[in-house]
C-alpha cells in the first residue's frame, strides 16, 4: 500500500504519446501505415510521395552494385530496365536470384543502348572507378539523372568536367557519400550543430574496414585516400561545416601485397581547421574483429560520439568469464544498410524535384582536394597546407 498514492490516471485518459524522433524505423512504418489509411478514406490530398516511378539502368554488380540492386528492387518507386556488367558468367545467377527475367543485361561495349533509350530516367554507376567518367558524362548528355559511387572520376580535373556537364545538361549528378544518411551520424551532426558540446575542440574518427578487400579490387580502387578515406574526410567536414587549412599524415603498408601495388593499409591523419578545431582520422584496411566505425566530437560542454553497432543485443554470462555480446557488424553492407536505403530515397526525391541534393559538387570537389593533400603528405612526410579560393567552398555547409 505504500506506493498506492503514486497511482496515475489511465493512459486512455491522456493524450496519445508520439514516438521519439530518434525512432526512424517506426517513422518509416507510419509513413506507409498512415498513407494506407488516408487512401482508404479516399482522401487523395496527402503529403506523401507521389506514385511516380523512376526507371533505372545499373552499371556494375559488385559489392556496392549489389546493395543498390537490392534497394531498387525493394523500392516501389523504382523500376530496373538494364544491368550493365562485363562478367557475363554471373548473369544467369543474378537473373535467377533477383528474378530479373524482364531486365536487359548488357556488356559495357553495348551500353549505348542505355543512353539512347528514352525510357531510362536515371543511371546508377557502381562499376570500377576508371569507368565512371565516361558513363557519367554519356548518361548526363542523354538527359539521365546520375547516382555515382565515389569517386566520380579518377582525379579532380575530370570530376570537375563531370559536374560541368551536369550543370549544362540540367540533370543531377549525385555522389554517394552514404554515411551522411546514417541515423547515428546524422544525429551526432545535429547535436554538434545545435551547440550541445560548444565549439568542437577535437574530432576523432576511427575507420577500420572489414573484411580485407581483394588485391584485384585495390588495384583499381584509386588508392586508400580516394577510395576509403574520402568517407571520413566528408564526414568530418560535413559535421564541422568547415574545411582544413593544413593536413599532416603518416601512412604505412603492413601487408606486403598492398605495398607491392604502391598503396598503404594504415593511415593516421591530423587536420587543422580555421576555427581551431583539430581532427584526427585513424584508418585501416582491415580489422579482424569486424567493421570498426566510431566517431567522437569533444568540446568544452562535453562529448558526443557514435559507437559501433551490433546485429543484436543479447548478452550471455557463463562461468566467470564475464558478459559476452554479439560482435560488431562484419562489413559496410550490414552496418550501413539503413543509410543506403535512405540515400536511395533521397536520390529519388531529388529526381522527382521534391528536395535539393544533400551532396553538392563543391563539397565533393573539396573532399577530393583534401584527400589529394593527405596522400601528398603521406608520401613526402611533410605537412601540406590547403588554400581555398573565393567561391571554392560550399557556403551552405558553413552555416
Amino acid at each position: 500500500m505504500a506506493t498506492e498514492k503514486f497511482k496515475e490516471a489511465s493512459p486512455y485518459t491522456k493524450p496519445r504519446p508520439r514516438p521519439p524522433r530518434e525512432d526512424y524505423i517506426y517513422k518509416h512504418f507510419l509513413y506507409f501505415f498512415e498513407f494506407s489509411l488516408t487512401r482508404a478514406k479516399k482522401n487523395t490530398k496527402t503529403i506523401y510521395h507521389s506514385n511516380a516511378t523512376i526507371t533505372f539502368a545499373l552499371f556494375g554488380v559488385g559489392r556496392a552494385g549489389t546493395i543498390h540492386l537490392t534497394n531498387i528492387l525493394h523500392n516501389s518507386r523504382c523500376k530496373l530496365l538494364y544491368v550493365v556488367d562485363d562478367i557475363e558468367a554471373n548473369w544467369s545467377n543474378i537473373k535467377k536470384r533477383f528474378r530479373l527475367e524482364n531486365v536487359s543485361f548488357l556488356k559495357s561495349k553495348q551500353s549505348e543502348a542505355v543512353f539512347i533509350d528514352h525510357n531510362v530516367q536515371a543511371v546508377i554507376v557502381a562499376s570500377p572507378t576508371y569507368t565512371h567518367q565516361e558513363i557519367v558524362t554519356k548518361a548526363l548528355a542523354a538527359k539521365k539523372a546520375v547516382f555515382c559511387e565515389k569517386p566520380v572520376a579518377e582525379n579532380r580535373e575530370d570530376t570537375e568536367k563531370c559536374y560541368e556537364v551536369a550543370r549544362l545538361c540540367g540533370k543531377p549528378l549525385f555522389t554517394a557519400f552514404n554515411r551522411r544518411f546514417d541515423p547515428s551520424y546524422s544525429a551526432l551532426r545535429e547535436r554538434a550543430r545545435n551547440g550541445e558540446i560548444g565549439h568542437v575542440h577535437t574530432m576523432n574518427i576511427i575507420s577500420r574496414d572489414s573484411p580485407m578487400p581483394t588485391i584485384d579490387y585495390l588495384r583499381i580502387s584509386g588508392g586508400i585516400f580516394h577510395d576509403c578515406m574520402v568517407h571520413d574526410i566528408d564526414m568530418m567536414t560535413w559535421i564541422l561545416g568547415e574545411y582544413p587549412t593544413a593536413v599532416a599524415v603518416q601512412a604505412t603498408a603492413n601487408v606486403p601485397e598492398i605495398k607491392a601495388i604502391d598503396d598503404v593499409d594504415t593511415v593516421v591523419a591530423t587536420l587543422k581547421f580555421p576555427s581551431g578545431t583539430l581532427g584526427m582520422i585513424n584508418l585501416s584496411r582491415n580489422a579482424c574483429y569486424g567493421y570498426d566505425m566510431r566517431l567522437e566530437a569533444f568540446g568544452p560542454k562535453g562529448t558526443v560520439r557514435v559507437a559501433n553497432e551490433q546485429p543484436n543485443h543479447v548478452e550471455t554470462m557463463y562461468g566467470y568469464d564475464g558478459p559476452t555480446t554479439a560482435p560488431i557488424y562484419y562489413s559496410f553492407a550490414s552496418r550501413f544498410k539503413s543509410a543506403y536505403i535512405r540515400e536511395m530515397n533521397h536520390f529519388l526525391d531529388v529526381v522527382l524535384g521534391k528536395c535539393e541534393m544533400m551532396v553538392q559538387s563543391k563539397e565533393t570537389l573539396a573532399v577530393s582536394k583534401i584527400a589529394a593533400a593527405c596522400e601528398k603528405s603521406s608520401r613526402t612526410g611533410q605537412m601540406v597546407e590547403l588554400c581555398w579560393a573565393a567561391g571554392e567552398l560550399p557556403e551552405e555547409n558553413l552555416m
